[in-house]
């Protein structure tokens, strides 16, 4: 059998992802897809046309998802987390994102083409309790730091104004202490409301 007539068979000739019975073919899952049926689903023209290009998607068309992210064949539960990815801000594809539980392989190929983000979008630099930092922003040492290069302990309260971000790193921030522009790690930072 090829695999079309594999696909067609594990799918009862329909749509993996919305049941369509109509112009259905084989989609290879990227990024790594070797051409098997494990990683292939057999979709129509309709969700092959809108997972292809994201700006004629329809939001509605893909309320599919509610039936078909509970198929047990890895690549379909891929192609659901995907799209749900992509068009969580709508609401209800997070509610079913929150409901969606992927094994830690097939969430990793799920995630590997950065769906759901810009692949150039750089973490944000967040302090020691997870809030997100900005240039100009005021933080407290929450420990003493020996500052390397110089004489001084910056002291643990400290208020550092004024921060700038290190645009390659986000664990650093630079600030002035003691007249001393320093880097700073991010986990021994608080934000200052």
């Amino acid at each position: 059998m090829n695999i079309e007539q594999i696909l067609n068979t594990r799918s009862g000739s329909k749509c993996e992802l919305c049941a369509s019975t109509e112009q259905l073919g084989v989609y290879a899952v990227p990024p790594d897809a070797d051409g098997s049926a494990e990683q292939s689903v057999l979709i129509c023209e309709t969700c092959h046309r809108q997972i292809d290009k994201p700006e004629q998607v329809d939001v509605n068309h893909w309320r599919c998802l509610n039936d078909s992210m509970w198929s047990q064949v890895p690549a379909v539960q891929v192609m659901a987390w995907r799209m749900l990815t992509r068009l969580r801000a709508e609401g209800w594809p997070q509610d079913l994102l929150d409901m969606l539980y992927l094994d830690d392989s097939t969430l990793v190929w799920a995630q590997a083409t950065a769906e759901g983000g810009s692949p150039n979008e750089e973490p944000p630099h967040v302090d020691s309790n997870g809030a997100v930092l900005e240039a100009g922003d005021t933080v407290t040492l929450i420990k003493d730091l020996d500052v390397k290069g110089a004489n001084f302990t910056a002291k643990r309260g400290t208020a550092v104004r004024g921060i700038s971000l290190v645009a390659d790193n986000p664990q650093h921030i630079e600030g002035r202490v003691n007249g001393q522009q320093i880097v700073i790690l991010t986990r021994f930072v608080k934000k200052s409301k």
